[in-house]
C-alpha cells in the first residue's frame, strides 16, 4: 500500500503522513522544504520517499508524475496550497498568480494524470484539499477563496462522472474550517474563531475518505455554518464574510 501526499512538510499533510504510516502505508512525500520532510521521515515507521519540488510549476507537476507513475500508488492527496490576505487591488499580482498555479493548476494536473491511471486499474483514492472558503466569495482573500471554489467544483464534477461510470475509483474533497497550521502565518491572519487541531482534521478526513464520503467537512459547527449559509442572501453573506475576514487582519492586533 502506498500514498502520495503533496504539501506534506507541515499541517494537515504532515499529520496525514503520520496517520497513514501508522496504518501501514509506504509514502511519497512532496514539498518545497526538504529539511522538514527529512525530519518527518525519521519519525515514520514505513518506507518513505522524499521528493523536493515546488508544484506551483506545471513542469514540476509532470516531473513528479513521471518520476512515480510506475509505482503502485493507492492514494493521492493534493494538499499543497497557500493564501494571502488583503484587498484584491492591494495584493501583488505575482503571488496571486503563484497561488493560482499551486492551488488550482497543480491540483488539476495531478488529479487528471493520476485519475487516468486509477481508472485503468479501477481502484484508488484521490482526495483534494479545499476549504470551507470554497462555498462562497471571500472579500479580503478573494483569490484564495476562488481557488478553493475551483477545487470543490471540479471535484464535484469528476465525482459525478465516476458515479455514472460505476467506477471503483474515489475522488473526494476536504473542506475544513480554520485549522491550527502554518497557513495563518503565511497568509498573515489570525483566526477569529477557535481553530481545529490539525491531527484531528487529518484523522477525520482519512476515515471519511476510506468510507468514500464525497464532501468532507470536519466539525459540527462548520457543517452547520455551511448549511445555514445556503439560506442567507448572497449580498448579506458577502458583507458578513468581509467583517469576519477583517477581524483576522493581524495589523488590527
Amino acid at each position: 500500500m502506498k500514498a502520495l501526499i503533496t504539501g506534506a512538510s507541515s499541517g494537515i499533510g504532515r499529520d496525514m503522513a503520520r496517520i497513514l504510516s501508522e496504518r501501514g502505508y509506504d509514502l511519497i512525500l512532496v514539498a518545497r522544504r526538504k529539511n522538514r520532510l527529512e525530519e518527518l521521515k525519521k519519525e515514520l515507521k514505513t518506507n518513505v520517499e522524499i521528493i523536493n519540488l515546488d508544484l506551483a510549476s506545471t513542469f514540476n507537476c509532470m516531473k513528479l508524475y513521471n518520476k512515480v507513475k510506475k509505482q503502485d500508488i493507492d492514494i493521492v492527496i493534493n494538499n499543497s496550497g497557500f493564501g494571502i490576505f488583503g484587498a484584491f487591488s492591494d495584493t501583488k499580482l505575482d503571488p496571486d498568480l503563484d497561488m493560482i498555479d499551486l492551488n488550482i493548476k497543480a491540483v488539476h494536473s495531478l488529479t487528471k494524470v493520476f485519475l487516468q491511471d486509477f481508472k485503468e486499474k479501477n481502484k484508488g483514492y484521490i482526495l483534494n484539499v479545499a476549504s470551507s472558503a470554497a462555498f462562497q466569495g471571500g472579500p479580503l482573500m478573494a483569490t484564495y477563496y476562488a481557488t478553493k471554489s475551483y477545487v470543490l467544483r471540479i471535484t464535484e464534477a469528476i465525482h459525478e462522472e465516476l458515479r455514472r461510470e460505476n467506477s471503483n475509483v474515489y475522488v473526494g474533497v476536504l473542506c475544513p474550517g480554520p485549522v491550527n497550521t502554518e497557513f495563518n502565518d503565511i497568509a498573515n491572519v489570525k483566526f477569529g474563531i477557535k481553530a481545529m487541531d490539525s491531527y484531528e482534521v487529518a484523522k477525520y478526513a482519512l476515515d471519511k475518505m476510506f468510507k468514500k464520503k464525497f464532501i468532507i467537512i470536519p466539525g459540527l459547527k462548520m457543517k452547520l455554518t455551511i448549511i445555514l449559509g445556503n439560506f442567507i442572501p448572497r449580498k448579506l453573506k458577502l458583507r458578513i464574510t468581509y467583517n469576519i475576514q477583517k477581524r483576522k487582519d493581524l495589523n488590527n492586533y
